[in-house]
């Protein structure tokens, strides 16, 4: 990522901000709402996946870890607080997920730059669409269960982007106040796994880009705890149908006209 313009890692900062924001607020969606644009500066899905997989391993890790100390302050005086952390269900699903996460990764690995783009793109506009008709991804049957959580597994192995499939699937299973910390641990584990895979192929992790991405992340990061707060309490509905909107102008757009 070297060679750019002033204005591309102006928008590049931009979007990283933005993914630090949604992956705070909602407890996902980071990648999978910020790489359309990333694609759109540069159309290379390897030089950004490295960047984006180290912030989940930090944030997910700080946010879980967070959790597990309220948890423990709220339990003072009892014997065995509830964790924040659903295990049982966690280890079920990744039995489902593993093999279909192991395969995503090569095929990202092995798959010209061209069509893992367009790959990522169609995905987007899947989710998106279920974004503008408030009707995103859920599911009631243990049969949809196993296909939704083993192509989010496939998808985070090649993109990142599987989490809006593996949170359906999730959210139906797990409690609510374990539901975002819970999914921040799935996230970190398959992230160490697409890690491990970006080292052993010697991908570059950008980390010098690290040093100012971060930072914008955090900022993103910081503003997203407030909105979470906020998302609590209030309808989310029209921010959503907005977003998928602009998701579906943007990867339309990519789509077309090629970045790069």
């Amino acid at each position: 990522m070297t060679d750019l313009l002033w204005y591309q890692y102006l928008l590049i900062g931009l979007i990283f901000a933005w993914s630090g924001f949604v992956r705070t607020s909602l407890g996902f969606g980071g990648a999978v709402l910020a790489l359309p644009f990333l694609l759109l500066v540069v159309n290379e899905p390897l030089v950004f996946l490295p960047i984006v997989a180290i912030h989940l391993l930090i944030f997910s890790s700080w946010i879980a870890w967070n959790g597990h100390r309220q948890v423990q302050k709220a339990g003072v005086g009892s014997e065995s607080p509830e964790s924040n952390i659903d295990w049982g269900y966690l280890t079920k699903a990744l039995k489902i997920m593993i093999v279909p996460k192991l395969i995503g990764v090569v095929g990202l690995l092995t798959l010209p730059t061209q069509i893992m783009t367009n790959i990522i793109f169609g995905i987007v506009i899947i989710y998106a669409i279920g974004y503008v008709l408030n009707k995103p991804f859920r599911s009631n049957n243990k049969y949809v269960d196993v296909v939704l959580l083993a192509l989010g597994g496939y998808v985070s192995g090649t993109s990142l982007i599987g989490a809006p499939l593996i949170v359906a699937v999730f959210a139906t299973h797990v409690a609510k106040e374990q539901l975002r910390d819970t999914m921040f641990v799935l996230w970190f584990i398959l992230v160490v796994i697409k890690m491990v895979s970006f080292i052993i192929a010697g991908v570059d992790l950008q980390l010098i880009h690290q040093l100012w991405l971060l930072p914008c992340a955090f900022i993103g990061h910081l503003l997203g705890e407030k909105a979470h707060r906020y998302m609590l309490k209030a309808d989310t509905g029209l921010f959503f149908r907005v977003l998928g909107a602009v998701l579906i102008l943007v990867s339309v757009v990519g789509l077309i006209h090629p970045p790069g």
